[in-house]
């Protein structure tokens, strides 16, 4: 890469729901008290994506207080039919400020001719302005997101000039097969501390403890059939 490519997002909503797997037990859902690696990835992607590049996320500042709010749901008895009765435990009025970058995704030579990066990092600019390119979630369906752009650290945050608050063994993020050499979907776990209300990522390959989940394999595009260069994108984009 010749330029950093990032990209400073403020993102917001009225509910989040980051899960804890742990609290799955039963049908139960608790959210993480943080966003995970992933579900602000997911975000980026929701913004701009193509199988081109892939999005690292380079920290997360927390900006309003975190608060909880629990809600009886009835979700689908699969098993069984009919519905069930759960607890969910939601953030509520969350917003951060996200501070992400894109890199080529070197396992995949095939889109090469693909990989113009001043125009993939407009095109990302000008979805940000627009709200994302596909819609935003807070972790699940059900928590609808918004992002803007914005200057990362600016402005007042419920935790700044707090100490470093350890936040324990977390979820990093989801591997893909096209993401890694293993032919295997893996999970990533980590330890992360906020501090200053910051949450410094580190990268997917330096998560301490990974987990196979099973075996996978990369799905195939092709410019002009299963996706749109950003040639054309940028001029669709870039001129409407």
């Amino acid at each position: 890469m010749q330029y950093p490519n990032t990209i400073s997002l403020r993102v917001y909503g009225r509910y989040a729901l980051f899960s804890d797997p742990i609290t799955r037990v039963g049908g139960e859902k608790c959210s993480y008290p943080v966003p995970t690696y992933q579900a602000l990835k997911g975000i980026m992607e929701s913004v701009y994506w193509k199988p081109t590049l892939i999005w690292y996320v380079d920290a997360v500042r927390i900006m309003n207080r975190i608060e909880t709010q629990s809600k009886g749901i009835r979700p689908i008895k699969y098993n069984d039919g009919g519905n069930d009765l759960s607890i969910y435990t939601y953030l509520s009025e969350v917003e951060y400020q996200v501070r992400a970058h894109f890199e080529w995704n070197t396992r995949r030579p095939d889109l090469a001719c693909d990989r113009n990066e001043n125009k993939h990092y407009a095109i990302a600019k000008r979805m940000v302005e627009r709200g994302g390119r596909r819609d935003i979630f807070l972790g699940t369906r059900e928590c609808q997101g918004y992002v803007e752009p914005c200057i990362f650290g600016e402005g007042k945050g419920a935790y700044d000039n707090t100490p470093p608050l350890p936040l324990g063994l977390m979820v990093h993020g989801i591997t893909y097969a096209d993401e890694t050499d293993t032919g295997q979907m893996q999970e990533r776990f980590w330890r992360p501390v906020m501090e200053n209300g910051i949450i410094k990522f580190i990268r997917p390959e330096d998560c301490p403890v990974v987990r196979d989940i099973h075996p996978q394999q990369p799905k195939h595009f092709t410019l002009g059939q299963s996706m749109t260069g950003c040639d054309a994108l940028y001029e669709e984009v870039m001129h409407e």
